[in-house]
């Protein structure tokens, strides 16, 4: 019965995933601060790995959550984005 639970937990756990963030990123679309180009200025006190966001209105009317991580070269590379329409409260 020991072993069953323990193979049970294994598998559970071998299911379990984490963001992987290795693949090259999203494309920059309007609004993302890639857009056009990395950014100028170095992000010098941020360190690799790290990650912020990005919140913008696109040109649909739609907000963007954009997240960014901070590559060892110093670039900006998007790592996730969420598009959700702009909801009005009457």
């Amino acid at each position: 019965m020991k072993k069953v639970l323990a193979l049970i937990g294994i598998l559970v756990l071998v299911g379990c995933t984490t963001k992987d963030f290795s693949s090259p990123g999203l494309d920059p679309i309007p609004g993302s601060v890639t857009y056009g180009g990395q950014p100028r200025t170095k992000l010098t006190k941020s360190p690799p790995g790290s990650t912020f966001p990005h919140n913008f209105i696109d040109q649909w009317g739609q907000q963007v959550d954009e997240t960014y991580m901070v590559q060892p070269d110093r670039s900006l590379k998007i790592v996730h984005r969420e598009i959700r329409p702009i909801r009005f409260n009457r």
